[in-house]
């Protein structure tokens, strides 16, 4: 029997486990440093409200990939999902992303719309500042983009991020429907307790080393050391960031962690219907509020509201910078054959999410094939 190790146990590593096991024939051990599955979409609980760390919906095009993840954890779909942005030099709520219809009630909308008429070069920008002002103006760029991007990145000055192709939910201004995602499925498990059952059931066919740290890698070998002792395999799998792999040979990888608070509020509901996000694009220090009702369905006459502060605290979002990418290929590139690296983490990508880890691991099995 083949030996495979899985490096992490969030999504990635229990999904890549899953398809291991309706494969066959492989003998799998998943190490996972902290003391339980799931990474940051296990599901919690706070005064009897469930909760991830973040929000931490399920968002696809890919009809398989929802059939698949359905078919062992029943999901609800959203269809009414809606985000609003908080200007505060309007005072005014506005849909997000930037929605055509509520320029006629921005105090400046002249203004406003004669920049976007002159608007063009947006495939060209060399930086996000550039793409953004070239595809909306520089009013609406400075109302909904400027600071909130600062802060999300924690940089200065937005021509730092020089990739934005992640960049927005879809498109830049947009008309018709007010859903965020009106041409993808969006959904969230039946379940209260989440996504939970799907670690447990995945992972049971495996042997699930958790609270254990590898000590030493050796990739090229496709050998690890845990516990004193040497272990070999015949793949490996890794979702936490390459550069870790390889003692940050060529540097460490930058991630962008996240503070997180949770706020009981003394309602049954605090946003208003069909709104699940409420962004910021200020100078708070936060950058969104979560209402976790909107997803879970959960019942109770408190509300829970969770609220997300970048930080240095975790690694969370891979920085969308070409230098970083081009670090972190490197990395890949050190990687023999039958060594993956998948995941937000282990590919270095900002833009995947819980259905690019199911499609990953999917695709690193039909390479085993």
């Amino acid at each position: 029997m083949k030996k495979a190790l899985i490096i992490g146990g969030g999504f990635a590593g229990c999904t890549t486990a899953h398809q291991l096991a309706l494969q066959g024939g492989w003998d799998v051990t998943l190490v996972e440093h902290a003391p339980f599955l799931g990474a940051g979409v296990l599901t919690r609980f706070y005064g009897g409200h469930p909760y991830t760390f973040g929000p931490r919906h399920f968002l696809t095009k890919n009809e398989a990939v929802y059939e698949f993840l359905h078919r062992y954890i029943p999901l609800r779909r959203c269809p009414d999902h809606q985000f609003l942005t908080y200007i505060e030099r309007d005072n005014q709520f506005y849909n997000f992303p930037i929605h055509r219809d509520d320029i006629a009630k921005m105090p400046d909308r002249a203004k406003v719309e004669d920049e976007l008429k002159v608007v063009h070069g947006a495939a060209e920008s060399r930086n996000l500042e550039e793409y953004w002002i070239r595809s909306v103006g520089p009013t609406l760029y400075s109302k909904y983009i400027d600071t909130y991007s600062k802060k999300m990145w924690r940089v200065s000055d937005n021509k730092e991020i020089d990739t934005f192709n992640w960049s927005p939910k879809g498109v830049a201004l947009k008309e018709g429907p007010r859903a965020a995602w009106d041409t993808a499925i969006s959904a969230y498990p039946y379940a209260l307790n989440g996504y939970n059952d799907y670690f447990g059931l995945s992972t049971a066919q495996a042997n699930v080393l958790l609270s254990t740290t590898i000590d030493t890698f050796d990739i090229p070998a496709k050998r690890v050391r845990w516990g004193g002792e040497w272990r070999s395999f015949d793949i490996i799998v890794n979702t936490i960031s390459p550069d870790l792999l390889f003692e940050q040979a060529h540097g460490e990888l930058p991630f962008i962690g996240r503070d997180f608070h949770k706020i009981v509020l003394p309602m049954e509901h605090s946003f208003p219907e069909h709104v699940y996000f409420l962004y910021y694009a200020n100078d708070e220090q936060f950058t969104r509020l979560v209402e976790y009702k909107k997803f879970t369905h959960h019942k109770s006459p408190t509300t829970l509201v969770g609220m997300e502060i970048p930080s240095m605290n975790g690694k969370h979002y891979p920085v969308p910078i070409q230098a970083e990418l081009a670090r972190a290929k490197r990395y890949f590139d050190l990687m023999p054959e039958g060594v993956f690296s998948i995941g937000r983490a282990g590919s270095y990508r900002y833009d995947v999410d819980i259905d690019d880890c199911i499609e990953q691991a999917m695709a690193t099995l039909e390479k085993l094939k």
